[in-house]
C-alpha cells in the first residue's frame, strides 16, 4: 500500500490514559502513554510537534475524545473516525497494537474522519441537545402530575384535552389550595369546557390527599425552575446564533421549520456544506439513508448510519 501522510500518530484513548504511537519518515516508531489531564495532554502535544507530526487518528471513545481533541485540533489535522471502520484485526488486542493500527491506517489513508463542527457549532450543539433534555424533562414531570391525579382519582384528563391548558392549569393550582368547593371548581373553565361542568364535577370527586398536594406542588415548582432554565439557554442560542443571522432566517422559509428547528439544524450540521461531498453524503450522516449490503445476490439494509455524528 501506497504512504499517503508522511508523518502521523495513531491514538488509542482511554478515560485516564491516552496511548500514542508514531510513524514517518526520519522517524522511529515509538509507542508512548500519557495521561488525560491537561498538563499531560500538553506534554503529548508538545511531543509530537517536535516530531514533526502532521496528522492525528483517534476512535471516538464515550466523550473521552473530546477535551484531547480540543487540545490537538489548532495544530494537527486531527481525525476523528467510526470504530466500526477500522476494527483491528484479529489478535490485535493490547493498546500498544490499537495505536499502532489506527496509525498505520492513517498513513495508509484508509480512514475517513468523521464531522465534527467548528468550535462555535459545538457550543450551539450544545445547548440545542440540552435544552431538547429539558424539554423532555418537562413532559416527563407533567406525565407524572397526571399520575399522581389518577392515583387521587381525579379524573381530569378524561375531559379536558390539555390538563395544562388554561383550565387545567386553574383547576390543578385551585386544587392544591383547598380553598373552593368542587361546585367552585368546575366553574374556573374557559371557551368550550364551559360546557362541560358537569362532567369536569363528576371528574374532581376523588380522594385527594395532602400526599397528592405535596407530590404535585413538588412537581409543578420543578416544571417552573426548568422552564426558566430553557428561557436562559434560548437567550444564549440566539447570542451564539448572530454570526448565522442569515442562514438562521432562510431556514426559516422552510415549511414547518421555525426557530428552535432552524438553531437545531445549525447546531448539528453547521453552515459549511463544502464539510459534504454531496447531498447524499449528508443525507448518509444525518441518518436518513440506510445502506444497502449485497453479498452472493441477497440483499440486508442497513439501518445504521454510514457515518458517525458527533
Amino acid at each position: 500500500m501506497d504512504i499517503v501522510i508522511d508523518k502521523g500518530c495513531g491514538l488509542d484513548v482511554h478515560k485516564e490514559t491516552v496511548v500514542a504511537c508514531v510513524m514517518g519518515s526520519g522517524i522511529k516508531q515509538e509507542v508512548r502513554t500519557y495521561g488525560t489531564m491537561t498538563g499531560e495532554l500538553q506534554k503529548l502535544k508538545e511531543w509530537l510537534k517536535g516530531l514533526g507530526i502532521t496528522h492525528v487518528a483517534m476512535e471516538s471513545t464515550g466523550v473521552y475524545w473530546k477535551p484531547i481533541f480540543n487540545v490537538l485540533e489548532d495544530s494537527f489535522e486531527v481525525m476523528l473516525v467510526n470504530a466500526r471502520h477500522i476494527k483491528n484485526v484479529p489478535g490485535r488486542k493490547t493498546d500498544v497494537k490499537d495505536c499502532e493500527w489506527i496509525c498505520k491506517l492513517l498513513r495508509n489513508g484508509l480512514v475517513n474522519g468523521s464531522f465534527v463542527p467548528d468550535t462555535d457549532i459545538r457550543v450551539l450543539r450544545d445547548l440545542t441537545r440540552y435544552r431538547k433534555k429539558l424539554v423532555e424533562t418537562i413532559s416527563s414531570e407533567k406525565n407524572r402530575v397526571q399520575k399522581v391525579l389518577e392515583d387521587a382519582n381525579i379524573k381530569l384528563s378524561s375531559v379536558v384535552s390539555d390538563t395544562f391548558g388554561v383550565s387545567g392549569s386553574e383547576i390543578i393550582e385551585a386544587l392544591l389550595k383547598g380553598e373552593l368547593t368542587i361546585e367552585e371548581m368546575s366553574g374556573l373553565t374557559h371557551g368550550r369546557l364551559n360546557k362541560k361542568k358537569e362532567k369536569i364535577r363528576e371528574a374532581l370527586e376523588g380522594y385527594f390527599t395532602e400526599h397528592h398536594r405535596f407530590m404535585i406542588r413538588t412537581l409543578l415548582d420543578h416544571i417552573k425552575y426548568v422552564e426558566k432554565q430553557i428561557e436562559l439557554i434560548d437567550k444564549q442560542t440566539q447570542e451564539k446564533l448572530k454570526p448565522y443571522e442569515e442562514e438562521y432566517t432562510l431556514l426559516q422559509t422552510i415549511p414547518g421549520v421555525k426557530k428552535q428547528g432552524a438553531a437545531a439544524i445549525i447546531a448539528e450540521i453547521g453552515t459549511d456544506m463544502g464539510r459534504f461531498p454531496s447531498e447524499e453524503h449528508l443525507a448518509s450522516w444525518a441518518g436518513m439513508s440506510p445502506g444497502n449490503n449485497e453479498s452472493a445476490g441477497k440483499k440486508k439494509v442497513d439501518t445504521q448510519p454510514t457515518e458517525t455524528s458527533f
